[in-house]
């Protein structure tokens, strides 16, 4: 399946050349359909748009596709094996259709230079001569292929004891695993491992494998949480279902000494010292549920669920020209109309002039960057918690909304891109959990290098519209003519046409109103540190311009 497939592709859609040449109604079958009864791989699975990711979950959780649309009612068998493939530091899989997924492996270079150096010789080997270097392989693959083969003749006959089922069980309810669906996979799989040993029962082992491979990607309840699963913790998980299975009566202690241990190697990590007028942040604050963000005006984005927009995945709101920009496929219902106001008395035929497209409205995703102020004004510890807590709340709703965040810290002379545009939501956890803070403020430079941002991810998507939060005390102190830099730097940001909003976080008796300032360069509206809240923050965001 491409990236850039149209649901039509994926699903099938009116055969138009047989309406407008035989006026017949007939159904033009999709990628699913090609895909019945054998392989469907994806490759970047995790960069499909939300519209195509709802129509693989309703395809493998029925085994039938169903077309209710553009006046076609059909249905049609469509079970297939899913294989995708993904970069987390890309952007991360829907919860809903990572489920689906029965196994997954995590695949890593090796940082061994004699096996880095051996994947080079191989390689080498076989662009030199691709056919000697596969006959030297073809024994090799020949034992594995009759391995394979005997191991599904004997997969059948493997049983699988209802004390090993209980192991099962026990093991999935300890790491919390949501559903039966994690129970099941780890069931079969250890069946079929079984079957590749060549075993006629299932044993712990078989276990302990598929566990390993169908429960990493299940146990993450929340999107900053680590991915993987941690052997440490299964093998206990195993101990703990064994000795429910067969009491122990000398049970192995002696963890208590080395948790001690280990947090006294934490405590004295931290007691080293740091730079001069450098400190890292303060841990954010606690996280909370924020509304939605938009973007003012509608735009032509990737489908997603944030701002309103004209893509692929909307309802029909009107009709257009078959060349109308903004249109996307047929609109059967003027279509028809049109091929009837010209055919008269006689049988209707429509031509190629007759076709009409469908102008949908749905929803984008959108490419927020957070500007943080980190120089010495702004290191004090409330302050910082309170920012770092706010953005990592406003990033777990772009998570579950598709959109891309990045976030660019200023201090001393620079500007620093903390975190590239992306839609991770681990990644991003951990860079914003802790960053360097303190000394002056180089204001123009954060302004700058938003700039720059917006106009490089410009060049990679240019539908995805930017919104600029700002989050400082408006004080620019680094270099020469600091506030005259700054005012050039908004209006240079203001050109690119970002939408904006300053967050005040100016804590001083006597207020020098310099963020309000910033503000009004920007043609955004101000809200105050104490009020960066959820309710507060969205309704600034909203009403920017």
């Amino acid at each position: 399946m491409p990236l850039g497939a149209t649901e039509d592709r994926v699903i099938g859609s009116l055969d138009l050349q047989r309406v407008l040449r035989d006026g017949e109604h007939a159904f033009s079958p999709g990628l699913l359909a090609r895909a019945h009864g054998g392989v469907l791989y994806v490759d970047e699975v995790n960069l499909l748009h939300d519209h195509l990711v709802d129509v693989l979950l309703d395809a493998a959780a029925m085994g039938r596709v169903h077309i209710e649309r553009d006046g076609i009612s059909h249905s049609h068998e469509a079970r297939f094996v899913l294989i995708g493939t993904m970069n987390p530091e890309e952007g991360e899989l829907r919860p809903q259709l990572l489920d689906r997924f029965g196994l997954t492996v995590e695949v890593h270079a090796s940082r061994d230079v004699e096996v880095r150096a051996e994947v080079i010789r191989q390689r080498m080997a076989y662009e030199a001569d691709p056919d000697g270097f596969a006959t030297r392989y073809a024994a090799d693959d020949a034992e594995l292929a009759q391995r394979i083969a005997a191991a599904r003749a004997l997969v059948d006959d493997v049983v699988l004891p209802d004390n090993e089922l209980r192991r099962i069980a026990a093991l999935c309810a300890a790491f919390d695993v949501d559903g039966m669906r994690a129970d099941l996979v780890v069931a079969r799989t250890a069946v079929a491992h079984a079957a590749w040993r060549g075993a006629t029962t299932v044993a712990e082992q078989d276990i302990r494998v598929a566990a390993e491979l169908a429960l990493p990607h299940r146990r993450r309840r929340d999107p900053f949480d680590d991915p993987g699963i941690d052997r440490e913790q299964l093998d206990e998980a195993l101990q703990a279902a064994r000795n429910d299975l067969e009491p122990d009566p000398d049970p192995p202690g002696g963890g208590q000494s080395a948790n001690d241990g280990a947090a006294q190697q934490d405590s004295s990590s931290d007691a080293k010292p740091q730079p001069p007028q450098t400190r890292p942040s303060a841990p954010p604050s606690k996280t909370f549920r924020t509304r939605a963000l938009t973007v003012p005006g509608v735009g032509d984005g990737a489908p997603g669920r944030r701002s309103r927009a004209r893509n692929l995945s909307g309802s029909v709101v009107a009709a257009a020209e078959a060349n109308a920009p903004g249109a996307h496929g047929l609109h059967l219902f003027a279509t028809l109309l049109s091929a009837a106001e010209q055919a008269g008395a006689g049988p209707l035929r429509p031509r190629p002039d007759d076709i009409r497209r469908a102008v949908r409205e749905g929803r984008e995703g959108n490419l927020v960057i957070f500007v943080v102020d980190a120089s010495g004004s702004m290191a004090a510890r409330d302050r910082m918690a309170a920012v770092s807590g706010a953005t990592l709340s406003l990033l777990r709703d772009a998570y579950q909304r598709r959109d891309k965040v990045a976030v660019i810290t200023f201090r001393r002379q620079e500007a620093r891109l903390l975190l590239p545009p992306t839609s991770s939501a681990h990644i991003a956890g951990r860079r914003l959990a802790r960053f360097d803070t303190g000394g002056r403020t180089p204001l123009a430079e954060g302004l700058l290098a938003a700039r720059a941002l917006i106009v490089r991810e410009r060049a990679r998507d240019r539908a995805r519209r930017p919104l600029v939060v700002v989050l400082t005390d408006g004080r620019a102190t680094a270099g020469p003519d600091p506030l005259g830099r700054s005012r050039i730097a908004a209006s240079r940001l203001v050109a690119e046409g970002a939408a904006a909003v300053v967050v005040d976080c100016e804590t001083s008796y006597v207020r020098l109103g310099l963020a309000q300032q910033l503000a009004r360069q920007l043609g955004a509206p101000t809200i105050r540190l104490e009020q960066l809240h959820a309710d507060h923050l969205t309704r600034a965001v909203r009403s920017a311009a």
